[in-house]
């Protein structure tokens, strides 16, 4: 080899050295797509007592996925600017001065006109729990039979968070004020806007005055819920934190602090397999500083709840046919979250899945029972079938005796069924079957070709899981009674014209 090439084969081996070197030890590294905005530096020395956290999580791949990009071109009122990134007005509110100092603290929201709400953000950001009036959470719900709903919703003293500042002239004031809040974070029609009170409370300090009891590195969601016992209202909250860390582009799941006081659930087994970790405010010994904090929007501002009361005029699309020809009016995210769900808890989302016909069918009827729901529940639920027990024995001895199909009818008991198995039997089910109820939001994980028949009681007439099919692309079939009485016959008929339309 003569002296010219081992010259260039030096250099060459010199600069991928180095630049693997960059790749790697580069703070803001990661493998994500999404990673598209830059934030703004926090060099706050972190002390011994840093992050306790576990490492945090990395995305699944998904089928339906679609990057989030910030897009401007996004419309008001599209599919994507409701349930995906229509968070594209950005409003910095506190930025680094890096000039002056390399120390400071940042804070911006990222607002959707579509929804009316905005994901706010922010870095050297310093929680006092004891400056939140809130019961402590994460207690079994028979340990704190009676407590009051007011005892779990958090009241912030003034203070409460504050924000370290490398800008004199900022030392002192509010982060925000009324006209910033009602413009970026209004309330509406929601009676306690928790995240709004969280912004409003929110003091700048100077960076010399920020010490902690203890630093989280990682990106952390703070999150307020309100109905998290009920399963709708608690998917709406998953739906929620799992845009906001879309939205801001993380490279990794984030963790994520319960502002709140409620209790344990059943829910929280998802909340746990969703997220890197979850904690609660009250569980932090001192002042905690997180290094990049991301306050959710509540539940109620999700699609999946204004879609009750406003029109969310969306159909389910797959993310090929979306990426291939855009559509305004289809989406394919509450497909991508449904996905999300059966990954996290370790099931196979293959996308390239190949439905074929089979020998047998799982229907699922999803049934209604009584469980201790909250500290003031008296473990009794609403019937909404009253011979509920009576549809389901039909049903189970017609597919027992079929002999054109073969048919597995599945008692799903979820009241009393892990969040896990409740998934696995969602995701094998090609006919879901029950009485309107919360319980049917599992739908978010069936298949896509799975058909749903919903049983619907005369008061309880309600859209809920007829939109959720549809903004997920499954065939929906309702069957209205007159009152709360089921004819087993007439569910047996529309039954069998579904088992009819299946591919075997």
């Amino acid at each position: 080899m003569n002296s010219k090439a081992l010259k260039i084969l030096i250099f060459l081996f010199t600069l991928n050295t180095i630049t693997f070197y960059l790749y790697f030890s580069h703070p803001n590294h990661s493998h994500s797509p999404e990673n598209h905005h830059s934030l703004p530096e926090n060099h706050y020395s972190l002390p011994e007592n840093h992050s306790r956290f576990p490492l945090s999580k990395p995305w699944p791949i998904l089928p339906s996925y679609l990057p989030w990009d910030q897009n401007q071109h996004v419309k008001n009122q599209s599919c994507e600017g409701f349930f995906g990134n229509g968070f594209t007005r950005r409003v910095d509110v506190l930025t680094t001065l890096p000039k002056i100092s390399r120390k400071g603290g940042w804070f911006r929201c990222l607002y959707s006109e579509t929804l009316v709400s905005s994901v706010c953000e922010g870095g050297g950001i310093r929680m006092w729990p004891e400056r939140i009036r809130v019961a402590r959470g994460g207690e079994k719900v028979d340990t704190v039979m009676g407590r009051s709903e007011e005892e779990e919703v958090p009241v912030f003293e003034d203070g409460a968070f504050d924000i370290g500042s490398s800008d004199g002239s900022w030392r002192g004031k509010k982060l925000v004020g009324e006209e910033f809040l009602h413009q970026y974070v209004p309330t509406g029609e929601i009676k306690r806007h928790t995240m709004m009170e969280l912004i409003d409370t929110i003091r700048v300090v100077g960076d010399d005055e920020l010490q902690c009891s203890e630093w989280v590195e990682e990106p952390t969601l703070l999150l307020t819920r309100f109905e998290y016992a009920n399963v709708f209202h608690t998917f709406t909250d998953f739906y929620s934190a799992y845009v906001a860390s879309r939205v801001t582009g993380l490279p990794n799941r984030p963790h994520l602090v319960f502002i709140d006081g409620h209790c344990e659930t059943q829910l929280q087994e998802t909340w746990q397999v969703l997220f890197s970790s979850i904690k609660y405010a009250k569980h932090f010994s001192g002042p905690v500083c997180f290094h990049h904090a991301i306050l959710t929007p509540l539940g109620y501002e999700t699609a999946m709840f204004k879609g009750l009361t406003e029109k969310v005029d969306c159909h389910g699309a797959s993310a090929h046919d979306l990426w291939q020809h855009p559509d305004d009016q289809r989406t394919a995210r509450l497909s991508e979250f449904g996905e999300m769900i059966r990954a996290a808890f370790g099931f196979p989302v293959d996308r390239h899945r190949i439905f074929k016909p089979t020998s047998s069918h799982n229907i699922l009827f999803v049934r209604r029972e009584d469980y201790l729901a909250h500290p003031r529940h008296h473990g009794r639920i609403q019937t909404r079938l009253h011979n509920e027990a009576e549809v389901f024995e039909a049903v189970n001895s017609w597919a027992s005796n079929q002999q054109e199909y073969k048919l597995n009818v599945i008692n799903g008991r979820f009241a009393h069924m892990p969040m896990k198995d409740q998934v696995r039997a969602i995701q094998d089910a090609s006919v879901i079957i029950g009485a309107h109820g919360a319980a049917l939001t599992q739908i978010v994980s069936a298949e896509p070709k799975t058909i749903v028949l919903e049983i619907v009681a005369y008061k309880f007439r309600r859209p809920h899981f007829a939109l959720i099919a549809q903004w997920k692309g499954l065939k929906y079939h309702p069957i209205y009674l007159g009152g709360s009485y089921a004819r087993p016959q007439v569910v047996i008929d529309e039954l069998h014209k579904i088992v009819r339309s299946l591919e075997w």
